[in-house]
């Protein structure tokens, strides 16, 4: 007969959330949904982030539909924590048969005291759960023991619990997204047109200090080059798709899969958008192959920066250097592929000579677009380990979301800090070079995605401010990184 799921795509308070008036689908959720389809589980997805619903409304509407277990997760799996706490108390106060169960990087890695904080919460999935969650709500229906099913934290007699972490899923192509779940949803991006997230690979190679990648996938793997064709090919005709954004890490780290998987879309004769990130080390190695990338239909790529100063980017591991950062967009640009370079402040004690350094470096790179954020330390990342004395000034995890300065500046205060950012944004965005690519670059196609991130970009930069003159909240009182996680 098979149970009745239901997934919840919490609301969440990021500027790319609520201020760009659109949204792409949970993949998570959905590769979670298709696998329970499959053997025959009624599954049903309530995207509440799409609408923006307050938490009490949430609540309130999964208490309505009456699921025999709820699964709560967020991309943005730090800062919407706090909501999934918030919503399955409620639910709990007024269910007490229901499962909860939640999974993401953030509850992977602080399954303890998730648990021991929140006795609502039945299960937390740990790492990939494709495999585990089916598993899992086997386990439930029959009443079997969930001790033997690796992947999961849960309470052994009222003390948080973890079975051994599951192994890593060699094949991406034995599950399914369920795709069939976003049907009540108008998913769009890039100006209004039809999207969806897609995935090649999972993990990165890499080792930088203070991402979490390696070690929550644990390892690098790909789906075959021609299976995700096939799937783009049937989401452009069946459901009208036109924007893929590829949520890979590093998806062309091998090179031949990469160059396979461009010439099976080329072959397909589609006409789509393509997005997502990369680095800018392979956009050099693969000088010889970027017609086939725009060809297959990539507009835009955003390029990790991080910092101007190679010692820097050394201590970080980012195996990269400002040479290759800057051949990647000069590259980019000969084939009319947006670049977007992120540039990441509070890797160090800056002060106001660093923000005019940075300034000066990144108009010598000269991006077409630059997205500004703050280094957000997690506790499961080495980076953690070099700054944790330092002083945190937000103590709303909600605000955790690499927007928001975090950590303290031993030379500046925040007010000083985001002003510097604001001010490198402006000079960037508004620069000669920008506007003549914005109004009179060649390309129609180059101009109208410009057009969109420009006016996205004005609303998150006056925002922002606001926000952070009007609105936001910081630490009374002195309290250490250490200090905040505990």
């Amino acid at each position: 007969m098979g149970m009745k799921i239901l997934l919840v795509n919490v609301p969440h308070l990021s500027i790319g959330s609520r201020l760009p008036k659109e949204h792409l689908p949970p993949l998570g959720l959905l590769a979670i949904g298709g696998p329970l389809i499959d053997v025959g589980h009624d599954v049903e997805l309530y995207d509440a982030d799409y609408y923006n619903y307050a938490t009490q409304q949430v609540a309130d509407e999964v208490l309505k539909r009456k699921p025999d277990a709820v699964m709560m997760g967020h991309s943005g799996s730090t800062s919407a924590q706090p909501v999934i706490n918030e919503i399955t108390r409620m639910i709990r106060a007024k269910n007490a048969r229901m499962k909860i169960i939640i999974g993401g990087v953030f509850p992977t890695f602080h399954w303890r005291e998730v648990l021991a904080n929140n006795p609502q919460i039945d299960y937390i999935v740990c790492g990939e759960g494709e495999a585990t969650v089916p598993k899992l709500v086997h386990a439930l229906e029959h009443g079997l023991p969930p001790e033997t099913i690796a992947g999961l934290a849960f309470r052994t007699q009222g003390v948080p619990s973890k079975t051994p972490p599951a192994d890593p899923i060699k094949n991406l192509d034995d599950f399914r997204v369920g795709w069939e779940l976003m049907n009540a949803y108008n998913y769009t991006y890039w100006g209004k047109h039809k999207a969806v997230v897609i995935q090649f690979s999972r993990g990165c190679n890499h080792r930088c200090i203070y991402c979490g990648q390696n070690l929550f996938w644990r390892e690098w793997r790909r789906r075959s080059p021609q299976s995700l064709a096939d799937e783009i090919e049937m989401l452009h005709t069946k459901y009208g798709v036109k924007v893929f954004d590829f949520a890979d890490e590093n998806p062309a780290a091998d090179r031949e899969a990469w160059k396979e998987l461009l010439e099976a879309i080329i072959a397909k004769n589609m006409d789509i958008i393509l997005v997502g990130s990369i680095r800018a080390d392979h956009i050099v190695r693969d000088a010889d192959i970027l017609h086939l990338y725009k060809k297959a239909g990539f507009d835009r790529f955003l390029l990790g920066i991080e910092n101007y100063d190679e010692e820097v980017l050394k201590n970080l591991k980012k195996g990269s250097s400002i040479s290759k950062d800057r051949q990647a967009i000069q590259l980019l640009r000969k084939h009319d592929i947006i670049s977007m370079a992120t540039y990441v402040v509070g890797f160090g004690d800056e002060k106001i000579i660093d923000f005019y350094h940075s300034l000066k470096h990144l108009l010598s790179y000269d991006p077409d677009q630059i997205q500004l954020m703050y280094a957000t330390p997690h506790q499961w990342a080495p980076y953690f380990e070099d700054v944790k004395e330092r002083e945190v000034v937000i103590s709303d995890q909600r605000k955790w979301d690499f927007k928001h300065q975090v950590l303290a500046m031993k030379y500046l205060k925040p007010w000083q800090t985001i002003v510097c950012v604001k001010l490198i944004e402006a000079v960037l965005q508004t620069r000669p070079k920008t506007l003549k690519r914005l109004f009179f670059h060649q390309d129609a196609r180059f101009r109208k995605a410009m057009f969109w991130y420009t006016n996205i970009g004005k609303r998150v930069w006056v925002w922002e401010l606001f926000e952070f003159f009007f609105l936001a909240g910081t630490v009374k009182g002195k309290m250490l990184l250490k200090d905040f996680w505990a």
